[in-house]
């Protein structure tokens, strides 16, 4: 494990030498490519296989499914079998079932494939942070945490527009992409060693270790956030968003990708800076923080009139991003040993996954079966969320600090 205790916590922390931050990194862009990438192609779907809005919602809720039930039980695997033998399985799983959607024929071969694709991502971006706990500490894993959430939110940059391009050739071309995956396996499988460190425990007894740890206040609070965070970021952001803009303004996919982009490009630039931004405040404040940011954009995007201000809204929801999901993930890696760290970074996985499931699904039953049309249903979806996310961060907030 490298180690680094001086006052620098900014790029020149982070151990560019070493092999396993670039599998880090890699598959931490592999994890956030599922559903980045096919975003801006969701409208045209309705057209390609003549399904309904709430149908739509569907591709995203069949990748995301398998990462509620399977995360904790690949993290409990990983902790007893090693990272090395779990991570590039999951990372050839999810190129070659991702890239097999690109020749499905009809809109049920493409949910199951994108349930297969969802087993291969379902814990790439936890077995990531993971290592990041194995390899490094100190102010090095401050760093490296940063950077690697940095690398997120500048991939979920590019992955609309790279989707909303490939789009404008064939509606298949973005799921064609998805195979890079099996290279990234390949990479991993030259060049990933295993953490030292690992245990040796009984199975029962490691069970018991990760109750206790999973009913630490700490800990069901962090879980609680992440469900609310994805479940409105995937529900309003990356589902409803879409056909909203696509609706009510006429956008393609191509400009869909570069709206939904200032998310991402704004919580890059934030997470690039998060081992400065954590010495100012504690993690807990950060995350209430974030949730202030979300709230206050999504009230942003239900008053934009135009796709111009819908963009510059995003921003701010990006800027949530960057500091939060880097607390987080410090949170959970410095709140247990190195023997639990990939299972309970499973069960935020898995939590994280729930969200992802029940967002996007749960916001277009919504607007179709409650509102007149789908539009008024969007934006009073986006207002209403908006308000409950915002009242969550002020009046986290203001406990933390008293």
């Amino acid at each position: 494990m490298s180690s680094q205790h001086g006052d620098d916590s900014g790029l020149a922390a982070i151990p560019w030498r070493s092999s396993a931050l670039y599998v880090i990194l890699s598959s931490s862009l592999m994890g956030v490519m599922g559903v980045s990438l096919i975003t801006p192609v969701l409208p045209d779907l309705r057209a390609v296989f003549t399904i309904t809005d709430a149908q739509v919602g569907l591709v995203i809720t069949a990748y995301t499914l398998p990462g509620v039930f399977l995360t904790p039980f690949i993290g409990l695997v990983a902790d007893r079998v090693g990272r090395r033998r779990v991570i590039i399985p999951l990372l050839f799983l999810f190129g070659v079932a991702g890239a097999a959607i690109s020749f499905a024929g009809s809109f049920t071969e493409v949910l199951v494939l994108r349930f297969v694709q969802g087993i291969g991502a379902s814990a790439l971006v936890t077995l990531a942070v993971t290592l990041i706990g194995d390899f490094y500490d100190g102010a090095q894993r401050d760093a490296v945490m940063g950077f690697n959430g940095s690398m997120l939110g500048t991939g979920a940059a590019l992955y609309p527009l790279i989707g909303g391009a490939l789009a404008g050739i064939r509606w298949n071309a973005p799921f064609l992409f998805f195979g890079v995956g099996v290279l990234v396996g390949i990479f991993a499988a030259l060049t990933l060693e295993e953490p030292e460190g690992q245990q040796s425990t009984g199975t029962a007894e490691y069970l018991s270790r990760m109750r206790q740890a999973i009913l630490l206040p700490e800990a069901l609070a962090i879980f609680a956030a992440i469900f609310v965070i994805f479940f409105v970021f995937y529900g309003a952001v990356q589902t409803a968003l879409p056909l909203l803009m696509s609706d009510e303004f006429d956008l393609g996919a191509g400009r869909i990708g570069v709206v939904l982009a200032m998310v991402a490009a704004a919580s890059a630039g934030v997470s690039s800076q998060y081992g400065r931004i954590s010495q100012w405040r504690s993690a807990p404040e950060l995350v209430a923080l974030g949730f202030v940011a979300y709230g206050t954009s999504l009230f942003g995007i239900w008053l934009a009139p135009s796709p111009l201000f819908i963009g510059a809204a995003l921003l701010l929801f990006g800027v949530g991003f960057g500091i939060v999901m880097p607390s987080i993930d410090t949170t959970i890696v410095t709140l247990v040993s190195g023997r639990l760290r990939a299972g309970m970074m499973g069960m935020r996985t898995s939590m994280l996954r729930l969200g992802q499931t029940l967002g996007p699904v749960s916001f277009t039953f919504l607007a179709e079966a409650g509102f007149a049309t789908t539009t008024a249903g969007y934006r009073a979806l986006l207002a209403a969320s908006g308000a409950v996310v915002l009242a969550a961060g002020v009046a986290g907030y203001v406990l933390l600090r008293r």
